[in-house]
């Protein structure tokens, strides 16, 4: 990744999620405020990094960044505001949790509700060409699968702990045989990804 920032003389933030496509759980945001200047060539998105070296640049991340945050929403949560704008609100509150304002975001994906009045950039793709977003992808991943494999203690049939809620048959075979717990969530992926072929 050769782009560091994009405004070069501004707090520049990059936020991301995990778990959008998920049938349980939450969905996770990280918000990333890195050091001016500073380069970190291994960050990259979270999906292309194995889960050691994903753990590995979390540490990193908590220990240099100028600032991070993470915010959750939760599937009851999801299901009463829908899952777009449950991602748009763990990203603002992944940003209430920064020690340090920032003065610009820069966003994955290609849509946004705007924080305040902060102006921002959406990147489709930006946790594989911004740094920031990748580090906020790594600790969004890394935080919503810790507590998806805390899930699994409670809910071994669903396999939380090797799927992380996604809909993967195994998972959804589960929902077949168990039906659904107080983690799944009821409207949107639920009811698009089970119709989907076992």
């Amino acid at each position: 990744m050769n782009l560091l920032n994009h405004y070069s003389d501004l707090i520049e933030a990059g936020c991301d999620e995990a778990g959008r496509g998920c049938l349980a759980g939450p969905v996770v945001a990280g918000a990333v405020i890195l050091k001016p200047g500073a380069d970190y060539p291994e960050l990259d998105d979270s999906k292309k990094l194995t889960e050691k070296k994903r753990y590995a640049l979390r540490e990193l991340i908590m220990r240099e960044a100028l600032a991070y945050g993470v915010g959750i929403v939760t599937a009851e949560e999801i299901d009463e505001i829908n899952i777009l704008n449950a991602s748009f609100l763990a990203m603002h509150r992944a940003i209430d949790q920064l020690k340090v304002r920032p003065e610009f975001l820069l966003i994955d994906g290609n849509r946004f509700k705007k924080y305040h009045e902060l102006k921002y950039m959406c990147v489709v793709g930006g946790d594989a060409k911004y740094q920031s977003i990748a580090a906020a992808s790594i600790l969004a991943k890394t935080t919503r699968d810790r507590l998806m494999e805390e899930y699994d203690k409670r809910f071994p049939m669903y396999h939380w702990k090797k799927n992380k809620g996604y809909p993967t048959p195994e998972h959804k075979q589960a929902i077949a045989e168990y039906g659904i717990t107080e983690l799944h969530r009821k409207t949107f992926n639920m009811a698009i990804q089970l119709k989907l072929d076992l």
